[in-house]
């Protein structure tokens, strides 16, 4: 089965905050968890896909980047996205469909945007998708806390499904790209 990993947002601005936005929660756990599925995405040869934020950082510098701590193996392909839908005005949804894509992982930020978004838009667009509970964060909101938000999506996206796909939300330490999703259809 061919697969896809995808990190939405994981640029240094988002991550560790700046003038514009606080950091996200748990920012250490996030980062050393996306390490770890980049390295089991390598291993299985899957496709690994960066999606960067233009409104991040004006869409400049370095806040701009994938987060320094971040290791981008050689090979991955990075998309920018002007809107909250990582889909959306990329070449994302071809890209994945070109190279006969079915299932994707995906982590990143912020959950309650971009994470959430992503996630939903794929499997109406006939993905399945792993979404990685412990490697996508966001920051506290007004109404709640960040660890609140996370915990709230990974039990909503937990077998959110439209129809024929559906999504799973997955720790980093499980084998993310042996997908479960036919167990439950």
């Amino acid at each position: 089965m061919n697969q896809a990993l995808l990190i939405i947002d994981a640029q240094q601005a988002l991550i560790e905050g700046d003038q514009a936005e606080p950091g996200v929660v748990e920012k250490e756990r996030l980062i050393k968890n996306i390490n770890s599925v980049i390295e089991k995405a390598v291993e299985k040869e899957s496709e690994i896909i960066f999606i960067r934020d233009v409104d991040v950082s004006k869409g400049e510098g370095p806040g701009f980047q994938v987060h320094e701590a971040i290791k981008v193996p050689a090979g991955a392909v990075t998309f920018n996205k002007a809107a909250t839908n990582s889909f959306y005005g990329t070449p994302l949804y071809d890209y994945l469909n070109e190279r006969n894509i079915k299932h994707v992982v995906m982590m990143g930020c912020k959950t309650e945007y971009c994470i959430d978004t992503a996630v939903r838009t794929a499997t109406v667009n006939g993905f399945d998708v792993t979404l990685v509970g412990d490697a996508h964060s966001t920051s506290d909101s007004d109404a709640l806390t960040g660890q609140q938000i996370i915990d709230h999506h990974n039990r909503t996206l937990h077998g959110h499904y439209n129809v024929d796909n559906f999504s799973m939300v997955r720790n980093s330490d499980e084998d993310l790209f042996a997908p479960l999703h036919d167990n439950y259809r």
